[in-house]
């Protein structure tokens, strides 16, 4: 497209368009060609293909959005599961490199990240799925996970962004306001407190510095509201990962989820631990437990 007698500003929205590398970014430079292109009669085969080219793009991405709505790989959920969401750029690729095992692109360029990512966090025996959407502004953004899950991590830069990111959020998960400094001007103290002033469940963090993240697995289990049980076998050490249970589970539901029907072949039951009066205390199929107990049963 020739830039022949075309203004500073459309010949740079243009070096934009042509640079771009992604198709929301290629339709907002379209755009300001369109506002910066002359409107005399010479410019109105240049203007008239310039709308052409806009109409097709929206219809090309609305049909790529319709699509991958149809044809995305289903993720399987898991037990627990949290998903990160976030501005292009806030840290979401750092954040689950941290959390988890996997080691997604990190990329200083817009929308690295173009479909969910997903990694297990072990929080101390505990396996909890973790997922990176895709950047909530950019067309590869999967509403349909982040409405399905048990916690949003909302990562943000910018005490602005939040307000943003929770008017395009559709979702009845609970929520934790991750706020990743990258900016070494902001002052941590003022920051804190400002938060807890707003009320907000919150962990500020630091990508680079890996800083909050160990507070950060703490609160996302935490907000699960569930309780870890071990088991152990007589003369054995406990089990090196925990039965995850609701609050108010009893004894005979850590058998049940042991397999079904193993607690009719139970015996006896000692419990050492939060619910316990005193270690290896003899208790009935009834007993209620508390987080980090530890059964023991014996069977017939």
């Amino acid at each position: 497209m020739a830039s022949t007698n075309q203004s500073p500003q459309y010949q740079k929205a243009q070096g934009m368009y042509l640079r771009a590398k992604t198709n929301e970014e290629k339709l907002k430079w379209l755009e300001e060609m369109m506002k910066e292109c002359p409107k005399h009669k010479s410019s109105e085969k240049m203007l008239a293909n310039l709308k052409t080219r806009y109409i097709k793009l929206k219809a090309n991405m609305e049909r790529i959005s319709k699509t991958k709505k149809f044809s995305r790989r289903g993720i399987k959920k898991e037990e627990m599961q949290a998903i990160i969401v976030g501005f292009s750029n806030s840290g979401k690729s750092s954040l689950l490199s941290l959390l988890t095992n996997t080691n997604p692109e990190i990329a200083s360029y817009r929308f690295t990240t173009k479909e969910p990512v997903i990694g297990m966090l072990n929080h101390n025996g505990v396996q909890i799925q973790m997922i990176e959407n895709p950047a909530i502004e950019s067309e590869y953004y999967d509403k349909g996970i982040t409405h399905g899950t048990d916690t949003v991590l909302i990562l943000i830069n910018h005490l602005e962004d939040l307000l943003e990111i929770e008017k395009k959020l559709q979702t009845s998960a609970k929520k934790i306001i991750v706020f990743n400094i990258k900016d070494k001007a902001i002052e941590k103290r003022r920051l804190e407190a400002t938060l807890k002033s707003k009320k907000l469940n919150f962990v500020i963090i630091n990508t680079e510095e890996q800083e909050g993240i160990e507070e950060l697995k703490q609160k996302i289990f935490s907000s699960f509201d569930k309780i870890r049980i071990f088991t152990k076998e007589p003369g054995k050490p406990k089990s090196d990962r925990p039965i995850i249970l609701n609050p108010d589970s009893n004894v005979k539901d850590v058998a049940e989820k042991i397999f079904h029907g193993f607690s009719k072949q139970i015996k006896e039951t000692f419990v050492t631990g939060p619910s316990s009066k005193f270690p290896n205390q003899k208790v009935g199929l009834t007993h209620e437990l508390k987080d980090l107990d530890v059964v023991e049963f014996k069977t017939r």
